[in-house]
C-alpha cells in the first residue's frame, strides 16, 4: 500500500479536500452523442503527473493521456473515477476535487473531460491493460503528444490556485515592495502586475523590481498593459483588460509568454479563447468594495458560463483563500483577486 501526496508548493494545492468531492453545481448525466469521461491528473510526491499512453488501434491511438475513461450509463464522475482508476492501475483514490472540464469535438465525436486532480491513492499504479506509464514533470508534458482535448488540462496543471493581483495605486515603493514581499512569502506564486497614474519611466522602474522580487521567491508575473513594457520589465507575460480583449484581432505574447484576459461575460470567454489566451478571469463573483454597483454573477452563473469555455479560468470578486473549495466544485481553477490575497503588512 503506498499513499502520494502533492507536496505543499507547486502547481497545485489539494490540502483539506474531501474524498470524491464532486462538481456540486454542474450535472454529470450521459448527453445523447456525448462521450463523457472522468481523467485523472495524479500527482506524485516529487509534482509529477501520471501519464498513459494509448494502444495504437485505439480513438487517438500512439497518444499520451491522462488516465481514465467514459462514465457508464447513470454513474457520477467519483465513481466512474473510482472505477476506471482501479481497472486501469489497480489504485484507489483517497483525495481528489475537480481541475477542469474540457468540452471538444473531434471529426467523428464530441467528449466532455471531467478532469480531477487525485493527491492521495492507495496502491501502486500499473498499466493493467498492457498500456506504458510515463511520470512527468508538468514543465515537460509538452513532450508527450496528446490529443487536443488534453491539452486545457496540461494549462491547468501548469497554473496555481490563487492569482494575485496588486492594487492599482502605490502610497511609496518601500511599503509597496514590503507588502509584495510579505504576499510571495505567504505562498503566492503567479502575480498580475496592475499600477494606474504612473509616469512611463517609474513604472518601468517599479516593474523590474516587481519582476526581480517575484523570480527571485519562484512566481511569475503577468503585466497588465502594452505588450512593449510587459517585455521591457521581464514580465512572464501579458495581462488584457476586456476593452483590449475584444480590440486585438491575434495573440499579442510570444508562445512562450502567459497570455490572460479579464472577463465579463460569455462572449468573453469565447473571445479569451478564439485568441488563445492560456487562461481568464471572470467577475464579479460575489459583492466587492471596490465595484458596489456592479451585479455580482452568483457561483451558479459562473459555473454555467465557465462550463464551455476550454480554458482554465479564475472567479474574481469578493474573493479569499477560504473559498477555494467552492470555486473548484463551480468549476474555476482558483480564485483571484487584491484583498483578499494582498499582505497589508510584512509577516512577523
Amino acid at each position: 500500500m503506498n499513499d502520494q501526496k502533492q507536496p505543499p508548493l507547486g502547481p497545485v494545492e489539494p490540502e483539506g479536500h474531501d474524498p470524491g468531492l464532486a462538481s456540486a453545481a454542474l450535472s454529470t448525466e450521459q448527453t445523447e452523442g456525448l462521450v463523457h469521461v472522468a481523467p485523472a491528473a495524479l500527482v506524485n510526491s516529487e509534482g509529477a503527473v501520471l501519464l498513459t499512453r494509448r494502444h495504437d488501434d485505439a480513438h487517438q491511438g500512439g497518444l499520451w493521456e491522462f488516465p481514465g475513461g467514459k462514465l457508464d450509463p447513470g454513474e457520477s464522475v467519483s465513481e466512474g473515477l473510482h472505477r476506471e482508476l482501479r481497472e486501469e492501475l489497480g489504485v484507489v483514490p483517497d483525495k481528489h476535487r475537480p481541475l477542469i472540464r474540457v468540452r471538444h469535438r473531434y471529426a467523428d465525436r464530441e467528449v466532455l473531460l471531467d478532469v480531477h486532480l487525485v493527491t492521495v491513492w492507495k496502491g501502486e499504479p500499473e498499466g493493467l491493460e498492457g498500456q506504458p506509464l510515463a511520470w512527468v514533470l508538468p514543465g515537460q508534458l509538452d513532450d508527450y503528444p496528446m490529443p487536443a482535448a488534453d491539452e486545457p488540462i496540461v494549462r491547468a496543471l501548469l497554473l496555481p490556485s490563487t492569482y494575485l493581483i496588486t492594487p492599482p495605486q502605490m502610497a511609496d515603493r518601500e511599503s509597496f515592495g514590503a507588502q509584495l514581499e510579505a504576499s510571495l512569502g505567504a505562498g503566492a506564486s503567479l502575480v498580475q502586475l496592475r499600477l494606474f497614474d504612473l509616469p512611463p519611466s517609474e513604472l518601468v522602474s517599479v516593474g523590474r523590481e516587481v519582476c526581480r522580487l517575484c523570480h527571485a521567491n519562484g512566481a511569475r508575473v503577468l503585466f497588465n498593459g502594452d505588450a512593449a513594457t510587459a517585455e521591457t520589465i521581464g514580465a512572464d507575460g501579458l495581462h488584457l483588460n476586456s476593452r483590449e480583449l475584444h480590440r486585438i484581432d491575434r495573440r499579442p505574447t510570444a508562445s512562450e509568454g502567459l497570455l490572460a484576459a479579464s472577463c465579463h461575460t460569455p462572449g468573453d470567454l469565447a473571445r479569451a479563447a478564439e485568441i488563445g489566451a492560456d487562461f481568464a478571469l471572470l467577475s464579479p463573483v460575489l459583492p466587492t468594495r471596490s465595484h458596489p454597483d456592479a451585479e455580482p454573477l452568483g457561483w451558479a452563473r459562473f459555473a454555467e458560463w465557465v462550463d464551455p469555455c476550454p480554458l482554465p479560468v479564475y472567479a474574481l470578486g469578493g474573493m479569499h483563500p477560504d473559498l477555494l473549495k467552492t470555486a473548484w466544485q463551480h468549476g474555476a481553477q482558483g480564485v483571484a483577486g487584491i484583498r483578499g490575497l494582498w499582505r497589508d503588512e510584512p509577516a512577523g
